[in-house]
């Protein structure tokens, strides 16, 4: 009888952590841009809205593109940030794509960029080689250890590509190699632990992914204990600051093994780039739920600017 009640439980457990995995999580972060020699005067640049994505994994993703363009189409949306871990399988690649043009017909007004994670590197170098080829062909940027300066409504905006941290693939020195001193610099990358490696890079915002926030988070994601230093200090999700300089971790689209999640969630996040005075809140950074945050487009009560130019890429 105590085997039954043991097997029933497990089972209700087991239906609950993959029905989580449905239930997408949209969070709203509000990033106040701070004066600095790069950037002397934040009321000059107008809000930047991205979306990012991470830690897809094609083999358990139980999110289907077509909702996320349901679910942001009536906001404008400046730029599409997916951080990683797009699969695990070769076979996959076609899905990938189509997943990630189907998410593209938003439409951001300053492109999609990738970067790759460590699942990623999996793959034979032939079957990577074809993922990024194909991202590039539906019009992705794809930054590996590298970077694009864009027009961002008359202000430069520096995206930087750092490849994965936790493979070896990151080369600091040569993503940030030619990065204009002027401008705003937004750090892509799926491994956060490389910002711990970032006190001679200076950049303004850091979106990364990796953790899956614990995935299977219950009582704790002790099994995080072995993916580096920022698990030790309690960063597995979320908005965090290291040597006065903010980031993001996502806990990720996806799933990675078994296709559940026990105390966390999917998750889809908008971050608002925008001087402080742009915000109504009293916090300077903040995270807020779909339920606290306004519903409204960041541009729809703004005159936006001219059209921006197009990216310049710079390969070194």
């Amino acid at each position: 009888m105590t085997w039954i009640f043991f097997f029933l439980l497990v089972a209700v457990l087991f239906a609950r952590a993959y029905r989580n995995t449905f239930h997408v999580s949209t969070t709203f972060v509000d990033i106040a841009l701070k004066q600095s020699d790069r950037v002397p005067d934040t009321e000059q640049h107008f809000p930047l809205s991205i979306l990012h994505l991470s830690d897809l994994h094609m083999e358990n993703l139980s999110i289907k593109a077509e909702q996320i363009v349901r679910d942001y189409a009536a906001r404008t949306i400046d730029l599409i940030a997916i951080t990683g871990d797009l699969l695990d399988r070769a076979k996959n690649i076609p899905k990938a794509i189509r997943y990630v043009e189907t998410v593209m017909s938003l439409q951001p007004r300053l492109g999609t960029y990738v970067v790759l994670g460590n699942h990623d590197y999996v793959l034979s170098s032939p079957k990577l080689a074809e993922l990024t080829a194909e991202l590039r062909r539906i019009g992705c940027k794809v930054l590996i250890n590298e970077h694009v300066t864009v027009n961002a409504y008359g202000q430069p905006l520096h995206i930087i590509g750092v490849d994965d941290y936790a493979t070896r693939h990151s080369d600091l020195k040569k993503a940030f190699n030619g990065v204009p001193e002027e401008g705003l610099r937004l750090v892509l990358t799926h491994d956060p632990n490389l910002v711990l490696e970032m006190k001679d890079y200076p950049y303004d915002y850091l979106l990364s992914g990796h953790f899956h926030g614990g995935q299977i988070h219950w009582p704790k994601p002790y099994h995080l204990a072995k993916m580096g230093k920022l698990p030790k200090l309690n960063m597995v999700k979320g908005l965090h600051q290291f040597d006065g300089r903010p980031f993001y971790i996502s806990e990720g689209l996806g799933q990675t093994g078994l296709n559940i999640r026990l105390r966390s969630r999917p998750e889809i996040t908008l971050h608002t780039l925008a001087p402080a005075s742009f915000f109504t809140r009293k916090e300077s950074n903040a995270v807020y739920t779909d339920a606290q945050h306004k519903a409204e487009d960041i541009h729809a009560e703004k005159e936006v600017p001219a059209a921006e130019a197009a990216p310049t890429l710079a390969l070194d």
